[in-house]
């Protein structure tokens, strides 16, 4: 700098004059990426190395043509023509001064609209700003004026409140002061008060017949000396010092300007609304169906450890086999808990599509079965004592066969008992003789296989074939006889001193079997049910899409906006208001 005494800019704004044009680049590339915000980038400040500009904003006849009279030292001809007008200034209108430019703006609070705009637009170009006001003090209109372009148009740290026409009769200038330093609140210590009387100056200046003591008095009350002093440290700084502040405050102001073009009304409100609406009913929907699967799925975990502690408890200390009553039991229980979950799992999901279908109708698509029509009387597997079939006969026999041999597994008895395989013990003989009790039990049994290959999807409630029904019983009962299988084995109990050791870890066995069964089933359920949920919540979004599609699209659009435009403007706070 010329004088020696200024410091390089970058380095005086804090790095402002390097960040800021960076910062207003990607602001140009964030409102043009849609049509709503383009518009917006002519109001974006860019680079400008003119005059400073010091904004003159204060109400009609506040004295602001004659302050700028008084520091541009204008003779009386033409003071008279820079203030003769009424109403006084109608647009913004610059005055060269001290390497600067002084802008009268329009005056606010007159009543006229296009004059507060026309000082609006002038506030958004200033560099500085002169806030003038009078010794008959500022209404509360004035100073909520007055303290937004201190706080929320950032111009505390390069503003001056000019108190006009202090010189007028029974003006108490302490008092004055006082009241407007209250009026200033948090900002009157970091905004200078300069109390004036911009005609007093102008008539010391131009009137022949004041003596030389009466000029000097006049000029030194009249405070305008003490004004060009307060300007000239404003603007100390330079372009490279004050304007980058000016710019990031700007850049705030066509930020907040952006974000209102996204205030959505009429159709584009209605079908966002819309969108949102539907998504929040699916949600719930979802959410009640998770809810119940996360439960149910939790109460099977817990009885099939319950079933563990009941067949570990029952461990004969004899033989330190389970009875076949127990094992009878704890399958019939486990059958009676698989039918139980399905049930209420198939009920949350017809809570769900029943409510959807009530906000939006029949289009809603009904999801397909997760298990067999429950209400179906196949499914029930029967429990009153029915004369042995020769099925049955066969089963028991090669069961008792197979019990002295002590060798195969439950699933591969079940697949091949009438093709001459083998099977464990009493209790598979006792559990197959009660399988063949019923429809079901047969075809469990069925040794073609045709039945118990797979489960086919079915619309539920009634609406599925017998064959779907039977194969999902017969699925839940081989999983009945999974969880069972240590309570097949007959491995020998050691004797002796050995004997309770045995026992004790047989038992220990089945507690750790039941729970990695309950873990396991439990995991299952829930994968298998959220992958049930989320295919017929797709189906779901996909019917409901011509709801839901110009909806969503806005508010997707929205949304990436807004959320560009809010980073941005964080960046830019962090900028013009930097933290201590």
């Amino acid at each position: 700098m010329t004088d020696g005494s200024s410091v390089d800019a970058s380095e005086s704004d804090g790095g402002l004059s390097a960040l800021i044009p960076t910062l207003i680049a990607r602001a140009e590339s964030a409102l043009n990426a849609h049509p709503r915000t383009r518009g917006l980038t002519a109001s974006l400040p860019h680079a400008d190395t003119s005059p400073l500009r010091i904004a003159l904003l204060g109400p009609y006849s506040a004295g602001k043509s004659m302050l700028i009279a008084a520091l541009l030292r204008l003779p009386s001809a033409e003071v008279d023509e820079l203030v003769d007008a009424a109403p006084k200034t109608h647009e913004a209108t610059p005055h060269p001064w001290n390497g600067v430019t002084l802008v009268d703006l329009p005056g606010t609070l007159s009543g006229n609209d296009e004059h507060s705009d026309a000082a609006r637009r002038g506030v958004r170009g200033a560099d500085a700003l002169m806030i003038v006001t009078t010794s008959e003090l500022p209404g509360e209109a004035e100073t909520r004026a007055i303290l937004q372009a201190l706080d929320a148009d950032g111009f505390a740290d390069r503003s001056v409140v000019v108190v006009n026409k202090m010189n007028a009769e029974n003006s108490d200038r302490d008092v004055i002061l006082d009241e407007i330093r209250k009026r200033l609140g948090p900002f009157a210590d970091r905004v200078p008060i300069v109390p004036t009387d911009a005609r007093d100056y102008v008539d010391a200046a131009n009137d022949p017949d004041l003596e030389v003591a009466q000029r000097e008095l006049l000029v030194a009350e009249s405070g305008v000396d003490a004004l060009t002093a307060e300007l000239r440290r404003i603007i100390a700084p330079g372009v490279g010092g004050v304007r980058p502040k000016a710019q990031a405050f700007e850049l705030l102001r066509v930020l907040a300007d952006a974000e209102q073009k996204w205030v959505l009304d009429g159709e584009e409100l209605g079908a966002a609304e819309t969108a949102k609406e539907v998504k929040a009913s699916i949600s719930r929907a979802k959410k009640g169906v998770l809810s119940a699967l996360e439960r149910e799925s939790e109460v099977v975990a817990s009885k099939i450890r319950k079933a563990g502690e009941r067949a570990a408890a029952g461990v004969s200390e004899k033989d330190g086999v389970v009875p076949v009553g127990v094992a009878r039991a704890i399958s019939e229980e486990l059958v009676r808990m698989s039918n139980e979950f399905d049930a209420k799992f198939s009920s949350s999901m017809r809570t769900a599509f029943d409510a959807l279908v009530a906000e939006y109708g029949t289009g809603v698509p009904e999801p397909e079965a997760w298990v067999n029509d429950l209400d179906s009387p196949e499914t029930t597997i029967g429990t009153s004592p029915d004369d042995e079939s020769p099925l049955a006969r066969a089963v028991r026999e090669a069961a008792e066969k197979a019990a002295k041999a002590g060798v195969g597994k439950v699933h591969e008895w079940i697949g091949n008992v009438t093709t001459g395989g083998t099977a464990q013990g009493s209790a598979a003989s006792a559990i197959a003789t009660w399988l063949n009790k019923s429809q079901i039990g047969q075809k469990v049994l069925d040794p073609s296989g045709k039945i118990t290959n797979g489960v086919n999807k079915f619309k539920p409630w009634g609406k599925g074939k017998a064959a779907d029904k039977v194969a999902g019983t017969a699925g839940k009962v081989q999983m009945a006889l999974a969880v069972m299988g240590p309570l097949m084995d007959l491995t020998s109990v050691a004797q002796d001193q050995g004997k309770w050791i045995a026992i004790k870890k047989h038992r220990k066995m089945i507690r750790d079997h039941f729970g990695e069964e309950a873990h396991r089933q439990r995991t299952g359920l829930a994968d298998a049910g959220g992958r049930h949920l989320s295919e017929w919540i797709a189906e779901v979004e996909q019917s409901l899409s011509g709801l839901t599609k110009q909806g969503a699209e806005i508010s997707a659009a929205r949304e990436t906006a807004l959320e560009a435009i809010k980073s941005l403007r964080g960046e830019a706070e962090n900028l013009a208001r930097p933290t201590a």
